[in-house]
């Protein structure tokens, strides 16, 4: 049994390119992240289709507005659970479209960081602050009266 070489289609030159497993030594473009498919059908309207993103950026700007009309801290508590809920859409749904910029870890860390410290801190701003973290009082203490 012989095993022949895999050949592709013709590179710009006109000759066969040879299919390989070896990292190119100059990148033509860039890799879509995975799961950067659409997440509904092609003939689906646009809106459906991006449904992830369009849903973490609707959340984000009902939360916005409502911290323009002076509730800011409930605004910011849903812009942080805005990317706490798209990094659950990144981990739970294969094709989340635009929502998908890097790798799927990388998304759902950056997602999960940041909504967590945005819901975190929201809930400790003053006055009245529903979260008292005793600790983070004493290292702010610490680092402003040095």
């Amino acid at each position: 049994m012989t095993v022949r070489d895999p050949v592709s289609a013709p590179d710009a030159t006109g000759r066969p390119r040879r299919i390989t497993r070896r990292f190119p030594l100059f990148t033509r473009d860039t890799a879509r992240p995975e799961g950067g498919g659409r997440a509904a059908a092609r003939d689906a309207p646009a809106p459906a289709r991006q449904w992830p993103v369009l849903g973490v950026v609707v959340l984000v700007g009902v939360g916005l507005l409502l911290t323009g009309l002076d509730v800011f801290r409930w605004g910011l508590v849903l812009v942080g659970a805005a990317l706490l809920m798209g990094a659950a859409l990144r981990w739970v749904v294969p094709d989340v479209g635009m929502l998908a910029v890097r790798s799927r870890f990388t998304d759902i860390a950056t997602y999960g960081v940041l909504g967590t410290a945005i819901v975190m801190l929201s809930l400790m701003a003053q006055p009245d602050a529903p979260l008292k973290i005793p600790f983070l009082n004493d290292l702010l203490h610490f680092t402003v009266s040095s």
